[in-house]
């Protein structure tokens, strides 16, 4: 039976102003550093929001406790993204954005497990993320859940599929795969690399329960969620997003896949962002 999403307006209100914040401080971020990955950062904002802020079970005040819900970031170019959802989740102050990728920083290029508060696994090398969301689903024996997001372009990848094979042999309902489907990847889209087809088929025939929504809709994030938990075995959320969400001159182009702004390119940005 398919249950229906239960945020109140206060809850969507606020997780709409958290999702702003988090592309602000992932813009910050990159643009004192002069380097970065905006498109990947700005397309999951949203999705690593609600899992922040909504769903996971973690706590600043108890960053090793056992029975926390893991997050991996698979696709970790996309760091920033979870460096604001972590400092507005209290694990470090927001100052720290403005170190990104400088030496000695808390907040390397990418996650690094033994550098960040929060951050529970590294990763950056693309594919090896979900191996190790298995492992540790694996390892939880029900204890916890782990959330990993993905790239679409990401899903190129081999041992993605082997990942996703493993998942299904030991039926691990406590994992939940968000893909970015923002179907731009670093020099072209996504489909002129190597195409996508129908990622969702793709999850069904390994026997994983799937949805596909739209990644920038809290409210469709909610419900697939809460539908995957009456689910046996593991679950792929296909998530439609855009990549440089919320900055019209990023979006959907792969000139911003590695691109910091300029100054002038970073102020247009952010006034675009605060106004809507």
């Amino acid at each position: 039976m398919h249950k229906e999403a239960f945020l109140t307006h206060e809850q969507l209100m606020a997780l709409k102003e958290k999702a702003k914040k988090n592309r602000l401080l992932s813009l910050e971020g990159i643009f004192s550093a002069k380097s970065g990955h905006p498109g990947g950062s700005l397309s999951i904002a949203e999705i690593v929001t609600y899992l922040y802020f909504a769903e996971m079970n973690v706590s600043a005040d108890e960053p090793g406790k056992p029975d926390r819900d893991r997050f991996v970031l698979s696709k970790g170019h996309a760091a920033p993204a979870l460096y604001a959802a972590l400092c507005q989740k209290g694990f470090f102050p927001e100052e720290e954005m403005k170190t990104l990728r400088r030496v000695g920083s808390i907040l390397q290029g990418h996650p690094a497990s033994l550098k960040t508060p929060g951050v529970d696994m590294s990763t950056g090398s693309l594919g090896q993320g979900l191996s190790t969301a298995c492992g540790m689903a694996i390892a939880a024996k029900g204890a916890y859940n782990v959330y990993c997001i993905v790239g679409d372009g990401e899903l190129q990848e081999g041992q993605i599929w082997e990942a996703v094979m493993l998942a299904n042999h030991y039926k691990l309902s406590n994992l939940y795969v968000f893909v970015d489907f923002n179907k731009v990847q670093l020099s072209a889209a996504t489909d002129e690399i190597s195409r996508t087809l129908d990622i969702a088929k793709k999850f069904e025939a390994f026997g994983w329960h799937t949805a596909e929504i739209d990644g920038h809709n809290f409210e469709e994030i909610e419900s697939a969620l809460m539908n995957a938990k009456a689910n046996e075995g593991p679950t792929a959320i296909i998530c439609h997003t855009v990549k440089g969400k919320g900055v019209s001159f990023m979006e959907g182009s792969p000139k911003w896949h590695g691109n910091a702004p300029n100054a002038e390119q970073y102020a247009a940005a952010c006034k675009e962002i605060e106004e809507n």
